[in-house]
Formats: C-alpha cells, sequence, structure tokens
C-alpha cells in the first residue's frame, strides 16, 4: 500500500487488486461525438450535454483565497494554511470535473457499441485565447476515460482525424461549406438539409469512424455518401 499525502492535506492510500471485468453485453448502437465549449459533448443522436464549466463556477472562490493568500507573510502558519485553502478549492474543482467524466463517459461506454470522438489538438487550443475554458472542459482526459473504458468492457473506441472537416460537412450529400466561422450554430446546404453545426458534426464523427472501422477489417476504402 503507498500511502500519498496531496497539497490540499488529503491522504490516499493506494494500492493494486486483481479484477474479472468482462465484456459487456453487446449492443447495436454505436455514437459519434463532438467536444466542444457551448456543449461539453453532443452526441449523433442528438443529444446535448451541458458543459459543467467547474472552474468558471469556482472563480469567486478561488480568487478570495488567493488574495488571502497574498497577504499573509512568507513562512508563518497562517501563510501554510492559506496555501492548503487554494489548493483544496482547485482539488474540489478537479474531483468534480473527474465525477462528471467518469459517470458520462461510464453510461456511453455502457450504451454503444462503439464510440468516436474526434481527435482535437488541446495543447494548441490551450495557447489561445480559449485556453482556460479548454483546460476547465477537460476533454483529453474525457476521451482518455472512454477509450481505457472500451479497452476494459469489449467496445470499440477510435479516435476521427482533427484535419477531417467533421463542422463543414453535409451528413446528407457530402458537400463541404468553403467557410464555417464559430459564430454559425445552424447552416443550410444547397441540397437543402438544415444542419444544427454540432449534432452534424457528431454524425460526420460517426460516419468517419465508422469508415475508419470497415477500412482496418479490410472493408470498403471510403464510406457511402
Amino acid at each position: 500500500v503507498t500511502v500519498i499525502k496531496d497539497a490540499a492535506g488529503r491522504y490516499f492510500a493506494s494500492f493494486v487488486v486483481e479484477t474479472a471485468d468482462g465484456p459487456l453485453p453487446e449492443v447495436a448502437a454505436e455514437v459519434g461525438i463532438d467536444l466542444g465549449l457551448t456543449h461539453f459533448a453532443v452526441t449523433s443522436d442528438g443529444r446535448k450535454i451541458t458543459s459543467p464549466r467547474f472552474l468558471r463556477r469556482a472563480e469567486r472562490r478561488l480568487r478570495k483565497a488567493q488574495q488571502a493568500l497574498s497577504r499573509k507573510q512568507k513562512g508563518s502558519n497562517n501563510r501554510r494554511k492559506a496555501v492548503a485553502r487554494v489548493a483544496r478549492t482547485h482539488a474540489r474543482v478537479a474531483d468534480a470535473r473527474r465525477d462528471h467524466h467518469h459517470k458520462l463517459s461510464t453510461q456511453l461506454i455502457r450504451e454503444n457499441q462503439a464510440v468516436y470522438v474526434e481527435d482535437l489538438a488541446v495543447n494548441g487550443l490551450a495557447r489561445t485565447r480559449l485556453a482556460k475554458s479548454v483546460h476547465d472542459a477537460g476533454w483529453s482526459q474525457f476521451a482518455a476515460m472512454l477509450e481505457y473504458k472500451a479497452a476494459r468492457y469489449g467496445r470499440t473506441f477510435a479516435r476521427v482525424d482533427r484535419w477531417f472537416p467533421s463542422s463543414k460537412l453535409c451528413s446528407a450529400c457530402g458537400t463541404v461549406a468553403e467557410a464555417m466561422p464559430l459564430t454559425v450554430r445552424e447552416w443550410a446546404c444547397a441540397c437543402g438539409a438544415v444542419h444544427d453545426r454540432d449534432v452534424n458534426a457528431a454524425n460526420n464523427i460517426l460516419a468517419a469512424g465508422r469508415a475508419d472501422s470497415l477500412n482496418a477489417c479490410g472493408g470498403t476504402i471510403s464510406p457511402p455518401a
């Protein structure tokens, strides 16, 4: 057993056990997931999961704790207590985010035989003006949970290439729009189809994931229109 004390003053006992997790019963459903900031996740069946924004909700409490810390004398007991108070606030945010990701990823893996997500360039997005929101969303942690749970329970998990134009591609006819600014949340294709931007992206991610799976198994080279 390894006992660990974190920066928030909490103790954790870490140990290894052997489990006998078997594959879940097979289901027919498959899902494509579009991750974003307006909604944390949008699925190809039209479900929209609201972004919890745990860090944003805790900003005021965190700011007050950091201000109190800055007024404490270095090396004093009060400063050590203030440091622990800031660490506990950050730990609560991280715990709430992790709990949300665990529950949602477990639900998606149980309900679907295959799960496909876009391979987002999180490191690049973390250097933009959206950095705080990107870190608050925790996409990488969520995708990692989906991946290891899929392997554990006999599900299929795959990442779709980040350069795949999931938002600009019409899921009805396959036409790619010239431009698609983030402000555009709904658009109409020349074929007459009207798309919700995020649901359309999730449908395209599902189709691309299925096509990649078929190619890996010796199927057709490209998905049908």
